[in-house]
């Protein structure tokens, strides 16, 4: 069986109250050179994968001013500017890249209004409408880190705000500083440490966006579910994602067009509650 490929069918999820999306989206990491470094090998092929998950119904994109550092912002607005009315772009700062394998962050004011202004440019946006802190800085306050973002905020460069890799006790900071509107930690089928900041975004109606989606899909229980459904363990593994909770927002990467084809069909892929426990409990 071979399922269709459009992120409708993964249903909408509300951000913000004015954003709608649909409830598969698209990670821009992997539109970057190898490591996250640099241009991709083949620049027809990224900006290609840009524009097939807009035409499989993809209207939900996340990057961040690290992933290359800025090529992935750049081939955003390289492959699809003018945007479509309906897409929204998320986007991340406060991580910075000095070398391979090298995520270092940087909470500071200074740098964080930098790196904003930086996204707005690369993006070719006036406003970005999700902007999402990437990582806490041990160094800086979270509440300095976030009031630059009120601030950008106000001023109107950013619409909403976001947070990334954090703890609940890190969420519950940053929601007494500004209101919060999506958490994007690591979260899968086999890692699920982030289980409590899910359970407060399932509260709450945050949008919950889980990097790292498709890592180890390799288990018993995920092997019989996908030769049930003649799909892919990594299919499968999204589909359980959509399945576990209707704040979750996939956010699957690949900088090839016909893996963003396969990923993306997953979101026809209805997985039955005993199929969903079954793989619960066999990680």
């Amino acid at each position: 069986m071979t399922v269709p490929a459009n992120a409708a069918a993964a249903g909408t999820i509300e951000i913000g109250g004015d954003m709608v999306v649909h409830r598969m989206g698209f990670g821009a990491m992997r539109v970057t050179g190898p490591g996250i470094l640099g241009d991709p090998p083949d620049l027809d092929q990224a900006r290609a994968t840009l524009r097939r998950v807009l035409e499989l119904g993809v209207n939900f994109i996340d990057t961040a001013d690290s992933y290359g550092p800025e090529v992935s912002e750049r081939l955003i607005a390289e492959a699809l500017y003018p945007y479509p009315d309906d897409l929204v772009i998320a986007t991340k700062g406060g991580l910075l890249r000095p070398g391979p394998g090298r995520w270092d962050p940087d909470g500071r004011p200074e740098h964080l209004r930098a790196a904003c202004e930086g996204s707005l440019r690369r993006l070719r946006l006036d406003r970005i409408p999700l902007y999402q802190l990437h990582r806490p800085d041990p160094r800086v306050p979270l509440a300095e880190s976030l009031g630059a973002l009120v601030q950008l905020k106000d001023e109107g460069k950013i619409r909403h705000i976001g947070v990334s890799n954090v703890s609940e006790d890190q969420l519950r900071q940053a929601q007494r500083i500004t209101p919060v509107v999506s958490v994007q930690n690591r979260y899968n089928a086999t890692d699920r440490a982030s289980e409590a900041v899910l359970e407060v975004c399932e509260l709450e109606q945050l949008a919950f966006l889980p990097w790292a989606p498709i890592q180890q899909a390799d288990t018993p229980a995920v092997a019989e579910v996908a030769k049930r459904h003649d799909a892919s363990p990594r299919q499968i593994v999204l589909a359980w994602l959509l399945a576990r909770s209707p704040q979750v927002l996939p956010i699957p990467g690949t900088g090839s067009p016909e893996h963003a084809e396969a990923n993306i069909a997953a979101a026809s892929i209805e997985l039955s509650l005993d199929e969903v426990d079954a793989i619960a409990g066999d990680t």
